[in-house]
């Protein structure tokens, strides 16, 4: 696994940016947990607004008709103020509430600064709502203006400047509320994108650490496995020949000595890859590798089962042109076929290999003793990881591999690999 690059820090903000940031996230996280205490602030100041106006006689310095009946002005300066209470719960709902006071206002000749209090209920139904709802949204809004201008005709201006401002004010309210929308719908976007990338890197983790996990397993069950079995065949051999044949039991020591030695450097090589670069003193100190088994190895691991008692012997047809990934992976295999015969073959059992080489970087390999027949342990009830490691290796380069008895009356076990040619880069 490569390292993770250390992440720049961000560079930090303007405190007076930083300041109004924070404050204004604290105001939106109290109004999403108390949304009705701003509802009610809002609408109290306008309502209060709008009776000031009604009760000052303010209305009356714009109105077309200044004699209108007080009691009507009181009226409907609350009717136009209350609905703001649902203007984020329901818009629409208000905007249709204030129509018949817009309406009334309008034809009156009144002309409530108050009615103008839709322009703030079209920009929530531009902010919250389907946009097709602006259609109607907009014609009702503007249906007081054209009532006006029916009603009072050019004494109360023109037509086109009392229709054309207002909807131009509509238009304003609208791109406002769609550009807040935008924005936010953007933001929105932006973090669930951040927590699917979130989740999805937690995900590569996991399976990048348990693929990891798996190929560690599988490299210390070749190792520990083969060089365990190979010295306890040398180790019984060498109980045997220690009262009739001391030198036969010194070379079965030497022997142990030197399969020791192999399993140990191989386990050191693979656990030093584990260990952080801390732990060796430093970023800038590696751990001493050495390659991977390969082919020309080959030799070594039959001299080693050779001495530990079973007798092998190899038939190899071409010549070996292969990458190392493809080259460990005939290593494992051989190795854990003979490790599986040192195990459960039985006493006088001998083995074959017949390795040939194809074109292209074809390959079959297939390994067969002459040992008991008995089937060898189900992986899945014996925990172990011979078979199963041994497909997951073929199976990286498309390849086959069979494990199972030989066929009737051939007596032993029989491991057949292929992997197939290198597809072209």
């Amino acid at each position: 696994m490569q390292p993770v690059k250390p992440v720049p820090e961000d560079r930090a903000a303007e405190p007076l940016t930083e300041y109004v940031q924070r404050v204004n996230r604290r105001i939106r996280a109290f109004d999403h947990r108390h949304p009705l205490v701003w509802d009610l602030h809002l609408t109290g100041f306008w309502v209060l607004a709008a009776l000031i106006d009604a009760t000052s006689g303010g209305w009356a310095n714009v109105a077309h008709n200044p004699d209108a009946p007080f009691g009507l002005v009181l009226v409907l300066s609350v009717a136009l103020s209350v609905p703001l209470l649902w203007r984020r719960s329901h818009p629409a709902t208000a905007l249709l509430v204030t129509l018949p006071p817009a309406l009334v206002s309008a034809w009156s000749g009144a002309a409530l600064q108050a009615a103008l209090l839709q322009l703030l209920l079209v920009h929530h139904i531009a902010l919250r709502l389907p946009l097709h709802n602006l259609w109607w949204a907009v014609t009702l809004a503007t249906a007081p203006a054209c009532v006006t201008v029916v009603r009072y005709g050019d004494s109360a201006g023109s037509w086109n400047q009392q229709v054309g401002s207002h909807l131009l004010s509509l238009g304003v309210a609208v791109l406002i509320g769609i550009t807040v929308r935008t924005r936010r719908d953007y933001t929105a976007a932006l973090e669930d994108r951040a927590r699917r990338l979130e989740t999805e890197r937690d995900q590569q983790v996991r399976l990048a650490a348990a693929a990891e996990r798996a190929r560690i397993a599988r490299e210390m069950h070749d190792i520990i496995g083969h060089n365990l079995s190979v010295i306890t065949g040398l180790a019984d051999g060498g109980r045997y020949a220690a009262a009739k044949s001391p030198d036969r039991a010194a070379q079965a020591l030497d022997a142990i000595g030197t399969t020791s030695r192999q399993a140990l450097g191989e386990l050191r090589r693979l656990l030093d890859v584990l260990r952080d670069d801390d732990q060796d003193g430093g970023a800038g100190q590696t751990p001493e590798l050495a390659p991977q088994p390969a082919l020309t190895d080959l030799d070594r691991l039959l001299d080693g089962v050779r001495q530990a008692g079973l007798p092998v012997r190899t038939t190899i047809k071409g010549e070996p042109t292969l990458p190392e990934g493809r080259q460990l992976t005939l290593y494992r295999v051989i190795q854990e076929a003979l490790t599986n015969t040192l195990k459960h073959a039985g006493p006088d059992a001998t083995a074959h290999i017949d390795l040939s080489y194809e074109a292209g970087g074809a390959v079959t390999l297939t390994v067969t003793d002459t040992g008991r027949t008995a089937p060898l342990p189900s992986p899945a009830l014996s925990g172990g990881r011979g078979l199963p490691g041994m497909r997951e290796r073929t199976s990286l380069y498309g390849g086959t591999l069979e494990a199972g008895p030989r066929p009737a009356p051939e007596q032993g076990w029989r491991v057949h690999l292929h992997l197939p040619e290198e597809s072209p880069q």
